[in-house]
């Protein structure tokens, strides 16, 4: 087993016990009347982002590299074969997504290149299953998915006319003739995008493999320059050991990848070195010379680059040949990857779930708090009237009636700043919508329609990210307003009824402005310099509009979805307090009517919230050791690994 495969196994059996001691905790909120509409949605959020957590790997290379050979080595070498086609020339033509759904059966689904002339993006795509072409996958034969596999690699002949107009084809690129052949006619992918639902062990616990044609598709595919590449957790750039840095490669790495976490560089075909004419320490000299010159062109540690044979590594891993295996150096970078890639990964979504956590077990333990000080203080106060006359009680059952009529006041004057909260809850949705967007979407589109000139659409997609983010700062106000609000009301009830409150739980809209800026940041990059444009230039800004108007969607859809469970959350603690505060009025009142009247005597409604105390002492300790268990589930560090020999 490599080091990424383990590594990666110890993550998903890490997000197993998170999700294992969540559900315990969940199970015993409901069974101790403990649960409500808020704190339920809210573990059920998390759990749903433990069952989705993603990670993805996006392999980048020009044709001929190695990439697809580099896939098999690393996760298919238990098939006994090649699984991704590779071989000399052009694999793959299209952006290739291996992924498993098991709500739908093994298979390649295949995105017609025709839908390039429709203004959606490769996203939009996605949830409309009857567009795709569907060709089932016979896991249990590893030729038959070989030859599934080589569908992505299919092309067909057009016209540089229609060739143009799904901008794959520039007439001023000075290697444009070339592409044509002696009818005229242009060879493109058969297909836009493909997505392999494939049920590999690592699949199946969330891996994403990012299969990337060569640098020249980088260009024309939004979905990879917005999508596919930025959002990959590691991002394997693969070059070939006995040519170094091309033109094209500098261009792609400086443009759509670029030093970073996750960012790794890969010298592959070190196989091409091994001469048996030059001894072993030359070799490795050559090769540390390429190392040394790829790290000073790229501006990357050298510790970032990893020369490697996919090749012989993928035939020592079939033959299990060690010495081999070795002289491949791919267990080198496999370790690199799953000692760099996966705790990060880990720590991104523990920091992620701590504070909703927190927020959570908070609110509970806020509540079981008040739940025994109210035993305590009625079993004092009950205690009090040992010896006391009726007067005394009397006085008690009014001053007990005086503090509930005090506090349904405060619930009376509360509605006003329900009504605030709701208007204010609309408010935001004004500019937030969906239906907002959708508008400022089409006007965009419009002015870059009726504009000849490049400066004419840079102008429009300007005009939309500046509205975007003016709808956002707009939003932001509004949630602000209602924090401030509830963050007054808070303060209220805990001084003036003695509530275990603290602040509200905050929002912002800030993640999502900084999402829409980072996709602003990469279309502006994109088309920065260009001042009149082709008929394929044209094209392909409005193709990458479309798909910056896809990322966006996603961008707001989830915002919305936020403010919405933050809405329906924020008020939670209170109205729980709220709840717990009202339910000891009636019971300290009963407690004393009972008494009043002599239907119970005083020792035995003693003894008896004695046993109430009891028994909210041991909610209280199991509530605690399931607080601690699911902390502690959560702060769990990957064992450690072995480091390959």
């Amino acid at each position: 087993m490599s080091n990424l495969v383990q590594k990666f196994q110890e993550y998903s059996d890490w997000r197993k016990g998170v999700v294992t001691a969540l559900e315990q905790y969940r199970a015993w909120i409901h069974g101790s009347d403990m649960a409500d509409a808020a704190s339920e949605q809210r573990l059920a959020r998390l759990m749903e982002r433990l069952v989705d957590d993603k990670l993805s790997i996006a392999f980048v290379a020009e044709f001929s590299r190695g990439k697809s050979e580099l896939i098999n080595a690393i996760f298919f070498a238990d098939y006994g074969q090649r699984i991704l086609p590779s071989s000399a020339g052009r694999t793959t033509m299209c952006p290739t997504e291996l992924l498993y759904d098991e709500t739908i059966p093994p298979c390649i689904r295949l995105l017609p290149i025709e839908t390039r002339a429709e203004a959606l993006s490769t996203s939009d795509y996605k949830g409309q299953s009857h567009v795709w072409t569907v060709l089932p996958l016979n896991i249990q034969s590893g030729d038959g998915m070989l030859e599934a596999f080589k569908q992505v690699g299919l092309t067909k002949k057009v016209t540089v006319e229609l060739a143009k107009s799904y901008g794959l084809f520039d007439e001023d690129d000075p290697d444009a003739p070339l592409e044509i052949d002696e009818n005229g006619l242009v060879e493109i992918s058969q297909w836009r995008h493909a997505i392999v639902n494939f049920p590999h062990p690592l699949l199946k616990e969330g891996l994403i493999i990012v299969d990337t044609p060569g640098l020249n598709a980088i260009g024309t595919e939004p979905e990879l320059t917005l999508n596919l590449i930025p959002n990959a957790h590691a991002v394997l750039f693969i070059l070939a050991a006995d040519t170094g840095v091309t033109k094209s490669d500098i261009e792609v790495w400086r443009s759509h990848i670029g030093a970073g976490p996750g960012r790794m560089v890969v010298l592959n075909k070190i196989d091409s070195m091994w001469d048996e004419l030059r001894t072993p320490e030359e070799i490795e000299t050559q090769i540390r010379h390429q190392i040394s010159t790829v790290a000073h062109t790229l501006a990357l540690d050298e510790k970032q680059i990893f020369p490697v044979s996919a090749q012989k590594g993928l035939v020592a891993k079939i033959h299990k040949d060690a010495p081999l295996l070795a002289r491949s150096r791919l267990p080198a970078l496999e370790y690199a990857l799953s000692k760099e890639l996966i705790p990060a990964k880990q720590d991104i979504i523990r920091a992620q779930l701590s504070a909703e956590i927190n927020e959570v077990t908070g609110a509970q333990q806020a509540v079981i708090s008040a739940r025994s000080r109210s035993v305590v203080e009625q079993m004092l106060e009950l205690k009090s009237l040992r010896g006391k006359n009726m007067n005394v009680i009397e006085h008690m059952m009014k001053r007990i009636d005086a503090e509930k009529k005090e506090f349904d006041a405060s619930l009376i004057r509360m509605q006003g700043t329900r009504a605030v909260f709701t208007r204010l809850a609309t408010e935001v949705y004004t500019s937030l919508g969906m239906d907002i967007l959708r508008e400022e979407i089409n006007k965009s589109r419009e002015a870059m329609a009726h504009s000849k000139f490049s400066v004419g659409m840079r102008d429009a997609v300007r005009q939309f990210f500046a509205q975007i983010k003016l709808n956002l700062q707009i939003s932001n106000k509004k949630t602000d307003e209602i924090s401030e609000m509830m963050t007054v009301m808070y303060r209220k009830f805990s001084t003036e009824h003695g509530l275990a409150l603290s602040v509200p739980m905050p929002f912002s809209l800030d993640k999502y402005m900084k999402e829409v800026e980072a996709i602003e940041a990469v279309y502006q990059k994109q088309f920065s310099t260009a001042t009149l444009l082709t008929t394929p230039q044209a094209v392909l800004m409005h193709k990458f509009f479309d798909s910056v108007a896809a990322r966006v969607k996603q961008s707001f859809l989830q915002a919305n979805r936020d403010v919405e469970a933050w809405q329906k959350v924020v008020m939670a603690p209170l109205e729980a307090q709220i709840r717990e505060h009202k339910g000891q009025l009636k019971s300290r009142m009963q407690s004393i009517q009972r008494i009043h009247v002599a239907t119970d005597s005083l020792e035995d409604k003693i003894n008896s919230f004695d046993a109430m105390q009891a028994e909210v002492d041991a909610q209280k300790a199991t509530l605690s050791e399931l607080e601690s268990n699911l902390k502690n589930a959560l702060a769990a560090q990957l064992n450690t690994l072995k480091v390959a020999a």
